[in-house]
């Protein structure tokens, strides 16, 4: 029924001018698909956070440092950057299905083979090729999306997508946990592998192709170098991209720092991690559906302006209390709450004004999105090592990133130039 409703909207119809294929979609089919959607971007957290509360165990099973070991985090986020950027204009040529079910494919291997890693430089490389596999799942969600939807209904389709997808920050680290008490380390990458296994079959069997074949792009890497150039000399959705990116690394420095910092300097043993883990995820999760009803009010922009304001002061906060020691672990998790509802706001809105604005190449345009995005991520989890374990350099990062994301937006997105969001788009997704 789905792929019917794609094929209703053919280009240079009078169907594409007045309405995309998602606005045809009943309720029960815009939730099968936010589900079958969610579950593909779900596995990008959960390949980056259910092995969190393992990163002390690896340290020491490795015989490596702490590091050492944050870098085989950034060594999936460099995998799910670089993947993106092939994946999603290979996506824009061939069609959306191929492309997520190969990566998939590679992903399991790769999980399988980090089982039996022997080293931490073949576990970092075997990550990397983990985000390779990961980055279809990414890109190819947020490309099927951008196919059916546009405008506030995309970001309403995508405030949908990260409450299904928040689940899996919240379930990653507590599953992770409970995998570790069974077994060691290394019984988390073979989890990973079949939960790999379900998804390519939910895929293959749940996910029509949503790219007709007279919309794909033609023309080769000359067409893809061009549609490259033109989103690179879009300045408004190159600084939407920015502060997605920047908002994305605020997270992925809590992602690689809280596990040392809670564990370590808190003394918060796998299972207590895992729970404190998930409840930062909440605030998240909350603040991305009170975005839904928020889009009823205010347009994209505003939200996201304000939430970049938010989640700036609420990082100066964490910092002080990091310094301080004010108020305890307590004022530290309630700080982070802050940040992670202010990011929860943000990250809808930014890729729905930035992806608005390329329809005609949205798997290359979700492609630079996504890699600038986990890109910037890679650089902000080894930062956080860098500068050390404890929760100081962690909030430093933190509050960095926000306030980065909001220094763009003011000064190099010109707010004039964004456009308007169709009203009866608006309403379209409920």
């Amino acid at each position: 029924m789905m792929k019917q409703l794609v094929d209703k909207t053919r280009p240079g119809s009078a169907a594409e001018q007045e309405v995309l294929p998602g606005d045809l979609m009943t309720k029960r089919q815009r939730v099968q698909l936010v589900l079958v959607l969610g579950a593909l971007i779900a596995i990008g957290p959960l390949t980056i956070d259910m092995y969190l509360p393992a990163l002390p165990a690896i340290t020491a099973g490795l015989q490596t440092t702490e590091t050492a070991v944050q870098l085989t985090l950034t060594g999936t986020l460099v995998g799910l950057a670089l993947g993106q950027l092939l994946i999603g204009p290979l996506s824009d040529v061939v069609g959306r299905r191929t492309p997520l079910l190969a990566g998939l494919v590679v992903h399991v291997v790769a999980s399988v083979l980090c089982v039996f890693a022997p080293s931490i430089a073949v576990l970092g490389t075997l990550r990397v090729l983990q985000g390779l596999g990961v980055a279809a799942a990414t890109v190819v969600a947020t490309a099927v999306v951008r196919d059916l939807f546009s405008g506030a209904a995309f970001a309403r389709i995508f405030s949908r997508l990260m409450l299904v997808m928040g689940l899996a920050p919240i379930l990653a680290p507590t599953l992770g946990s409970g995998v570790l008490r069974w077994t060691e380390w290394r019984g988390v990458f073979a989890t990973l592998a079949v939960l790999g296994v379900l998804l390519t079959v939910v895929a293959a069997l749940r996910l029509p192709e949503t790219l007709p074949v007279a919309r794909r792009r033609h023309g080769g890497v000359g067409a893809t170098m061009r549609d490259y150039r033109r989103l690179f000399n879009d300045r408004a959705f190159i600084g939407l991209v920015l502060v997605a990116g920047l908002a994305m690394a605020a997270l992925f420095a809590y992602v690689s720092g809280s596990s040392f910092v809670l564990q370590e300097q808190y003394g918060l043993d796998e299972q207590q991690f895992g729970l404190a883990f998930g409840a930062g995820s909440v605030g998240l999760i909350g603040a991305t559906q009170f975005n839904v009803r928020l889009l009823r009010r205010f347009t994209p922009q505003q939200i996201l302006v304000s939430a970049l304001i938010a989640g700036t002061a609420a990082g100066l906060l964490l910092i002080m209390f990091a310094v301080t020691g004010l108020g305890g672990l307590g004022a530290l998790l309630a700080s982070l709450w802050l940040v992670l509802a202010a990011a929860g706001l943000a990250l809808p809105n930014a890729p729905a004004l930035a992806m608005t604005r390329h329809s005609e190449a949205a798997g290359t345009a979700a492609a630079l999105l996504g890699a600038v995005q986990f890109g910037i991520g890679a650089v902000s989890a080894p930062l956080v090592g860098f500068l050390g374990t404890g929760s100081v350099p962690m909030a430093i990062v933190i509050a960095g990133g926000m306030a980065a994301a909001l220094a763009v937006m003011l000064l190099v997105v010109p707010r004039a130039d964004l456009g308007t969001v169709d009203p009866d788009l608006a309403v379209a997704v409920h």
